[in-house]
């Protein structure tokens, strides 16, 4: 891979567009930020799933005929869901790795 066209790249390039990816973020960061965030996830998840389990009663029932929204309901309820166990086991690796440290 050949990187020799780029130009005009340099460190004060890099420090300008860390700055303003920093002045972007508007969210806050506290842990109550954090645990409402993860709170809303919880529910999104639980909507996704309530949805999926929706559309597959109406399938089964013969209300709807259309496979691909059967499908998709179901991968949007299990990404969510592995999404939010994937954030889950890192929440309690990191609860851990605090309750671990020396003080």
């Amino acid at each position: 891979m050949d990187i020799t066209s780029l130009t005009g790249i340099d460190s004060s390039y890099i420090k300008n567009a860390a700055i303003e990816s920093q002045n972007l973020k508007t969210e806050d960061s506290s842990f109550s930020s954090v645990l409402q965030s993860a709170k809303d996830m919880l529910n999104e998840t639980s909507e996704l799933q309530n949805a999926a389990e929706e559309a597959e009663m109406q399938f089964m029932l013969g209300y709807a005929t259309n496979t691909h929204d059967l499908q998709a309901a179901q991968e949007k309820a299990d990404i969510a869901l592995n999404y939010t166990i994937a954030v889950r086991d890192k929440m309690l690796e990191a609860y851990k790795e605090i309750m671990n440290m020396q003080i």
